[in-house]
């Protein structure tokens, strides 16, 4: 289920991902949704979009911990 979990949160970051403030909400309810071993693979995956949008870059603070 957990894994789900986060395929679901990669589907959301990228229909979001045209709009810096929802992305950053989005990313905020992954990181309190998420397990700590998973929240590291979706830093990863928000990396590779942050590179294609470096306007997203901002939300990357919610995922310092």
């Amino acid at each position: 289920m957990a894994r789900a979990m986060l395929e679901y949160t990669k589907i959301v970051l990228d229909k979001v991902s045209f709009d810096a403030s929802l992305f950053c909400k989005e990313v905020q309810k992954a990181v309190n949704r998420l397990l700590p071993y998973e929240v590291e693979e979706l830093k990863q995956y928000i990396s590779s979009i942050v590179q294609q949008n470096p306007e997203l870059d901002q939300c990357m603070v919610h995922l310092q911990a």
